[in-house]
């Protein structure tokens, strides 16, 4: 039976507000452990627990500032403030919903975080009015609603931190700025000034957040940081974003090794840079897939290339495979019509990669995946 239409089981608490700590807490078990394994801790909506970042990538955004005070414009339920205050001395969490700001104080002393000062009044008026300098002001900055199939810009967000710039650089000469993946790398920087660095986090190979770090008065070039944090070793690649542009690509046909890079590196744009730096052949300009005849360390997965066929159903047929994980780049069909197609299952120990390579030719890689 629904909670909700049970009778109310603790006096002063309605069972829909039971139903949603019930709700929102389950959300962060493995998203927010800290706050799960937590007694005594209050719940938002399940919305703002949806939104909020997660420990993991809090965690590496505490890593990147550095001084003694930070202004989090955006506070929300939290998790950024409690993990910037590990490494800060001195923590601001604006939040103009009083709600959640409420929510977020309490969680702040019940998880001894009391070097956070939680302030209830939009964050970029805090700023504005406040008389002191800064060492660091974060801002997360949502997507307006009315965004659906548009390219998303800093312009189209609340707050729009393109017109705000200025005056905050007045209070401060690091800001550190969040967005979704959706953010397009060159558009943001053409957006944006004093562009110091550009982190693209993922988390096991899915691409949670970009951090864009700027300077003040800065205009040298922009470093860009790729990070995969996985349970074992984290994969990181660092370049500078011009070099990129000027990197040199070396086409092969499939050499005895393949490798498929990690989606940070893929949303970051280093297609040619990171064959260029690791040695490596690439199959096709536009396929994203390389190889070499010797294995090397590698940010992303590494295969042994066993057969090599060309994409037609009597060759494949050959291999006598119905099961397989399938990827694909830079091919024509899609991987539900090569399915359908080849009657191939989704799963089990087979990979296959269909992709174009140099002389315009589709080809089918079966590959043993390298641990």
């Amino acid at each position: 039976m629904s909670i909700l239409l049970k009778k109310q089981e603790f006096v002063g608490v309605s069972q829909k507000e039971l139903a949603q700590q019930i709700e929102s807490k389950k959300k962060c078990k493995k998203k927010l452990p800290t706050w799960f394994n937590s007694v005594g801790i209050y719940y938002p909506k399940k919305l703002n627990v949806e939104q909020t970042s997660s420990e993991l990538t809090a965690l590496y955004k505490s890593q990147i500032v550095t001084g003694n005070s930070l202004v989090d414009v955006t506070g929300g339920f939290g998790v950024d403030s409690y993990f910037f205050s590990k490494k800060i001395s001195e923590v601001f969490h604006c939040e103009i919903d009083v709600e959640l700001a409420e929510i977020a104080s309490h969680n702040f002393n019940i998880l001894n975080a009391t070097n956070v000062l939680s302030i209830i009044q939009d964050g970029i008026s805090f700023v504005k009015e406040s008389k002191r300098q800064f060492d660091c002001i974060y801002i997360d900055p949502s997507r307006r609603n009315d965004l659906k199939g548009k390219v998303f810009k800093f312009e189209d967000c609340s707050p729009n931190i393109i017109e705000h710039l200025e005056i905050l650089f007045e209070k401060t000469d690091t800001i550190l700025v969040k967005t979704s993946p959706l953010h397009d790398l060159s558009l943001g920087i053409n957006e944006l000034s004093n562009v110091a660095e550009i982190h693209v986090i993922a988390v096991n190979n899915e691409v949670k957040e970009l951090l864009w770090l700027l300077k003040k008065d800065y205009n040298g070039s922009i470093t860009i940081k790729t990070i995969n944090l996985k349970k074992e070793n984290n994969q990181t690649f660092d370049f500078n974003f011009e070099a990129e542009a000027k990197a040199i690509t070396n086409l092969s046909e499939p050499l005895q090794y393949l490798y498929e890079p990690n989606a940070a590196i893929l949303k970051s744009g280093a297609f040619k840079l990171i064959g260029e730096q690791l040695s490596l052949k690439k199959l096709h300009e536009h396929s994203h897939l390389y190889t070499s005849e010797t294995l090397i360390d590698f940010p992303g997965r590494r295969f042994l290339i066993e057969t090599i066929l060309p994409y037609n159903k009597i060759a494949f047929k050959k291999l006598n495979i119905q099961k397989a994980n399938v990827t694909t780049r830079n091919f024509p069909d899609s991987v539900m019509l090569i399915r359908k197609k080849l009657k191939i299952q989704d799963g089990g120990n087979q990979y296959l990669f269909f992709s174009k390579i140099l002389d315009e030719k589709l080809i089918i890689l079966k590959c043993k995946k390298i641990n």
